[in-house]
Formats: structure tokens, C-alpha cells, sequence
């Protein structure tokens, strides 16, 4: 670990020779702020664990040669020094574990309804809700780019973006098969009924990232059959967005004019490409799509949703909170957030350590 910790105090004094020379170059001056914003937090802890270190060894070296009552001083010394030790080890692996590169990004959520009918229609509005109420908490902004309604209330599929720092690092864990168990209203002998909602995940990208020859897509416009207003329903503002190399197809009505919708429909093939392409860069894009889409079949979940018993499960976690009216409501729902974090993190810094 040492070494890392060289390498990247070599880093931070580079930067600050980097800005000494800057001059007026203001984009320069703020890129390389940052990046030396980024480190400093874990270039003053190495410090502290460097020079922690030196006095270890030199306290050893003390013990090797004292007596008497200076011998037992130096052992408590080295005890305090070597508890701090294991202190700042355990800190400094956390800051050095590789982070996903998405985190910090923007998100857009698609939310479709799976097996069940109309209750999984109506599951797709709980869900959104859930996400909406949530993000609110944490002070995110969210629009809605896209939804087919089911006319009872529910969604066949609503697509809706959460900007925010950190956002990506929250709801990545969202993606998956979502079942609920529950009565539905119209069911009159009073039976429990399973139905299931999938959730896609994906990070915003900017557009110097995926770039789209314009021969690769059809772009059609339509009346829009959604809410907004008499200009919507008159003019022909929906649009829909064909990528013939992958077969993505991405419509987007919910805007006032053609231009919005163009945009907001571009922003979620991008993202979808983006997602496709990070996959099959690590050889796996048949099994994350699959894992992160689903089927919608029943015996695929991510979490469950039991309304009789008042209980949420995370399966991935074999974590429940007997709270379901607090998860539904949003401020619940870090109890699993954060635990699948930790439980990320704890995977990262086995894998950091076996690497190290």
C-alpha cells in the first residue's frame, strides 16, 4: 500500500507545481483544482500514516535497546502507534478502493411492468412514487421524459431522470425485479396476488461520450396521446427514435415541443448505448442485461414487497424492514441502500486486498 500512497503523493506535488505555472490559463487552473480537491483528503491522512510509520520503527528500534522503565514506556508507545496504525490502514484502503467511475452521474429510470396485469401497472405508479418521494429527500431534481399510462392509474412503463450528485451511486442498486404481494382492489374474494415490476438503472452520459451518426437512426413524429395540454394533443410534438445498429427504440411525449422530446429521447438512447457498450466491455452483455432487466417472471427478484405481512425483502442482502408504508413513502428505503453500499465496498476492499 505504501507504494500507492508514494505514487499518489507524487501526484499532488505534481499538481502544485502544475498550478504554479498555470498562469491565467483559467480552464486549466480549474481542472487541475479539482483533481488536487479530489486528493487532498486522502493525501493528508497519507501523511499521517507515513509519518506514524516512522515512529513505529523508530520506537522499535528504541525498544531493542532500553531498560527498565523507558522500555516499558516505548512498548505502550508503540501499542498507540500501532492501534493508529491499523486506524489509518483501514481509512486509506477505503479511500483507495477503485470507485465506479458512474457514480457522481446523473441517472434515468425505466420502470416496466412485468407479470400481473393491471396490478403491475399500478405498481409501476408505486414504485415511481417511492423514487420520486425519495429523491426529493435527498434534494435531487427529477422529471418525468416518458409514460405509458395504463388508464386505472398505473403505467405500462414510465421513464423518469434524477439529476443530483451522487445519484448514480444510490439507485444503481434499484435495477432488477421488484415483486409485490398484495389484494388487489378489484379482487373480491380477498386473495393475494403476485405480481412483478423491472427497473433499469442507467447513467447519464455527456455527449462528447457516445456519439450517433445521424445515418444511424429514423426519426418519426406523432400526436402525442399523453397529458400537456391541447397544444400537445394538436401539434405533432411525440417523437420516436429508432437506432437501427442495436434495434434501441426510444419515444419520448411528454414534452411541449418536438425539439424537447427530440432531445429527452436522444439523452435516454445515449445512456442505453452507453449501458450497452460498458457491458460488453467486460465480456458480459447477455448476463448484466439480463440481471439488470430481468424477465419479469416471478421467480426472478431483486426485492420483495409483501403488503399482508407489512415487510420489504431484499433478497440480494437477506435484509427486511417490517416498515413497508416507511420504504413506500421513501425515507425507509436507504435502510437496503445503504447496507447494499457496504456491502459493496466490503466486496471492493477483498478484492483491493487480494490485489495489493
Amino acid at each position: 500500500m505504501l507504494d500507492k500512497l508514494e505514487a499518489i503523493l507524487d501526484r499532488f506535488a505534481e499538481l502544485d507545481r502544475q498550478l504554479a505555472e498555470a498562469g491565467t490559463d483559467f480552464q486549466l487552473v480549474a481542472e487541475l483544482s479539482k483533481e488536487r480537491s479530489d486528493l487532498e483528503p486522502i493525501v493528508n491522512l497519507a501523511r499521517e500514516y507515513k509519518e506514524n510509520h516512522a515512529k513505529a520503527e523508530e520506537t522499535e528500534e528504541l525498544i531493542s535497546i532500553a531498560e527498565g522503565e523507558l522500555l516499558d514506556m516505548a512498548y505502550l508507545e508503540l501499542d498507540e502507534l500501532k492501534n493508529r496504525q491499523q486506524e489509518l490502514e483501514v481509512k486509506l484502503k477505503s479511500m483507495l478502493i477503485p470507485k465506479d467511475p458512474r457514480d457522481n452521474r446523473n441517472v434515468i429510470i425505466e420502470i416496466r411492468a412485468g407479470t400481473g396485469g393491471d396490478e403491475a401497472g399500478l405498481f409501476v405508479s408505486d414504485l415511481l412514487r417511492m423514487y420520486l418521494k425519495y429523491a426529493d429527500i435527498h434534494h435531487y431534481k427529477t422529471e418525468i421524459i416518458s409514460s405509458n399510462e395504463t388508464g386505472i392509474g398505473g403505467y405500462k412503463e414510465v421513464t423518469f431522470s434524477i439529476k443530483g450528485r451522487g445519484a448514480y451511486s444510490r439507485f444503481k442498486f434499484e435495477s432488477g425485479v421488484h415483486r409485490v404481494q398484495r389484494v388487489p382492489e378489484t379482487e373480491s374474494q380477498g386473495r393475494i396476488h403476485t405480481s412483478t415490476v423491472t427497473v433499469a438503472v442507467l447513467a447519464e452520459v455527456d455527449d462528447v461520450e457516445i456519439n450517433i451518426p445521424d445515418s444511424d437512426i429514423e426519426i418519426d413524429v406523432y400526436k402525442s396521446a399523453g397529458a400537456g395540454g391541447q397544444n400537445v394533443q394538436k401539434n405533432m410534438t411525440a417523437v420516436r427514435i429508432h437506432h437501427k445498429p442495436s434495434g434501441i427504440i426510444v419515444a419520448c411525449q411528454d414534452e411541449r415541443s418536438q425539439l424537447q422530446n427530440r432531445l429527452r429521447a436522444m439523452s435516454v438512447l445515449k445512456a442505453r448505448l452507453y449501458e450497452m457498450e460498458q457491458e460488453k466491455r467486460q465480456n458480459e452483455l447477455d448476463a448484466s442485461r439480463r440481471s439488470q432487466i430481468g424477465t419479469g417472471e416471478r421467480s426472478e427478484k431483486i426485492r420483495t414487497y409483501n403488503y399482508p405481512q407489512s415487510r420489504v425483502t431484499d433478497h440480494r442482502i437477506n435484509t427486511s424492514s417490517y416498515n413497508l408504508a416507511g420504504v413506500m413513502e421513501g425515507y425507509e428505503l436507504d435502510t437496503f441502500i445503504e447496507e447494499l453500499q457496504h456491502a459493496e465496498e466490503a466486496e471492493r476492499l477483498a478484492n483491493f486486498e487480494t490485489n495489493d
